[in-house]
């Protein structure tokens, strides 16, 4: 999709569609007048038979003859002013998208509100704009024959604003692309069939992008793994028949006496469960437990790109967790990289066990200002959450404001649950430090997990986000389909962007 920002007005562009999100009850702008003179046509009994009024997220669709062609003028909802939120605005442009693919269009233009309704700058509108175009447009169509194949027809969409916004807005453009990018590819990762995405072919990407963006990156294989002691990802992996990995990316910013921040991502590219096997329904959709490692690798790519004034660790232990032989039983106790142990009362608590290694090892050799975990860790988490909002658990309530402002401002939104040490006996083992699951009679399964994984960042400030229930199949927000998110990604991105 190509796209295009231009000063011109709305009615002075070639296009097939013309788009206009509107306010409740808002009167007709000259830009709609203008287009309804260019196209010979009036709106308003369209307006009145399909009784819009500019509710939120209501639709108008016109079609009109003009010069031999069909286009269509469509109409997007924004709702009362007093409650206009940057999110409304995603899913009105998202909304748009989806009605002009719709209908066949091919060249859309679109008249961008002003950027000071939302209480955003010129610039964040622009990538706010980018970002939610670029995800609206994502089908994953690899395995689909033609004929089934979810084909979108546009082919250039143009953003009409102020000729006082053109720079800046063209500006943000540019950054949500990239953005827009990273989420488009962890969610292509994560719909891939697990067969095809193993860990060592995750790990294949995440040193492909390392060489292109010049990025250092140190690996690990299975065998080098059990060597440092690693031992939570070593008996997650030992099942399977693909070695389990772990990729460190490393961004350095030119800044002097730049901070450093470390980004751990769950890549569990199958979960069955283990011996403790999942059932089978369960099963159906954890090619998406690597939805954390996904987040943070293309975060990386990204920030390559948009370059911070931070410096950016990214830690991605990947590993297939599939019952065998050989694979780790129920009452094994492991030994982890910083020397504390855990015993194994469930295999399928496994998200835990990997990401223990990969904390400790940024703890001992990066000694970050700040640590970051994303994974699909608990279902707890998603029947409490739901599927629109991230948990976040952290001690640190500086930490905590700056997720939650970049949740807000990215649109990757958390909620925090409580973390407190009150629950530090839910994981109490009479035979090692600690058990890798909550006794039940505590319940709040988020947070015992997160309090298993406090036991590996020390005393660095440390936050946990679990995405379990908005990684896969989120419905109602337009610019999803069934399938991935890649939630987070926005998220992290905009920390590091703004990071002080």
């Amino acid at each position: 999709m190509n796209l295009i920002v231009s000063s011109q007005k709305i009615s002075e562009q070639k296009a097939d569609c013309f788009g206009f999100l509107l306010q409740e009850k808002e009167d007709a702008l000259s830009e709609i007048k203008a287009c309804e003179k260019k196209l010979g046509v009036t709106s308003a009994p369209f307006i009145k038979k399909q009784d819009f009024s500019g509710k939120r997220m209501q639709t108008c669709v016109i079609p009109v003859e003009h010069d031999g062609k069909v286009v269509h003028i469509i109409f997007i909802g924004l709702g009362e002013k007093k409650g206009l939120s940057i999110e409304t605005y995603r899913r009105a442009v998202a909304q748009l998208y989806r009605q002009a693919s719709a209908h066949k269009c091919e060249t859309v233009a679109i008249s961008i509100p002003k950027a000071s309704l939302f209480d955003f700058s010129s610039e964040d509108f622009g990538q706010q704009t980018a970002t939610i175009l670029d995800m609206t447009s994502y089908a994953f169509n690899d395995f689909l024959s033609k004929e089934n194949q979810i084909p979108s027809s546009i082919t250039s969409v143009i953003a009409c604003v102020s000729t006082a916004d053109k720079t800046r807005f063209e500006k943000g453009v540019k950054e949500g692309r990239i953005i827009g990018k990273a989420v488009n590819t962890a969610r292509h990762w994560i719909d891939t069939p697990p067969c095809d995405l193993t860990p060592p072919e995750l790990a294949k990407y995440a040193k492909a992008i390392a060489k292109k963006y010049d990025l250092k990156l140190t690996h690990f294989t299975e065998q080098e793994i059990v060597k440092k002691g690693m031992g939570g990802l070593a008996a997650v992996g030992r099942g399977s028949e693909h070695d389990s990995q772990l990729v460190v990316l490393e961004y350095k910013s030119t800044k002097k006496n730049a901070g450093t921040i470390a980004l751990v991502g769950k890549g569990i590219t199958f979960d069955s469960g283990g011996l403790s096997i999942k059932p089978a329904t369960s099963m159906e959709t954890m090619k998406e437990d690597m939805s954390g490692a996904a987040a943070v690798i293309v975060t990386m790519e990204a920030l390559a790109q948009l370059k911070p004034d931070v410096n950016v660790i990214g830690v991605t232990p990947l590993a297939e967790n599939l019952p065998s032989g050989k694979a780790t039983k129920p009452g094994d106790i492991v030994r982890f990289y910083n020397g504390k142990t855990a015993e194994i009362k469930n295999t399928d608590a496994e998200g835990r066990l990997i990401l223990a290694d990969a904390l400790a090892y940024a703890v001992k050799h990066y000694k970050p200002d700040a640590i970051i975990d994303i994974a699909t860790l608990t279902g707890a988490c998603a029947y409490a959450l739901g599927p629109f909002y991230t948990g976040l658990m952290t001690q640190n309530e500086d930490l905590c404001d700056v997720i939650q402002e970049a949740g807000k401002h990215s649109g990757d939104h958390v909620w925090r649950l409580p973390l407190t040490d009150d629950y530090n006996i839910a994981i109490k083992s009479d035979v090692a430090d600690i058990s890798n699951i909550g006794n039940q009679k505590y319940m709040a399964g988020a947070t015992t997990a997160a309090l298993f994984l406090k036991h590996f960042v020390d005393d660095i400030p440390w936050a946990h986000l679990d995405i379990a229930g908005a990684a896969f199949n989120v419905p109602d927000k337009p610019y999803y389909r069934s399938g991935a998110t890649g939630v987070g990604v926005r998220l992290l991105i905009d920390l590091a962007m703004h990071w002080k």
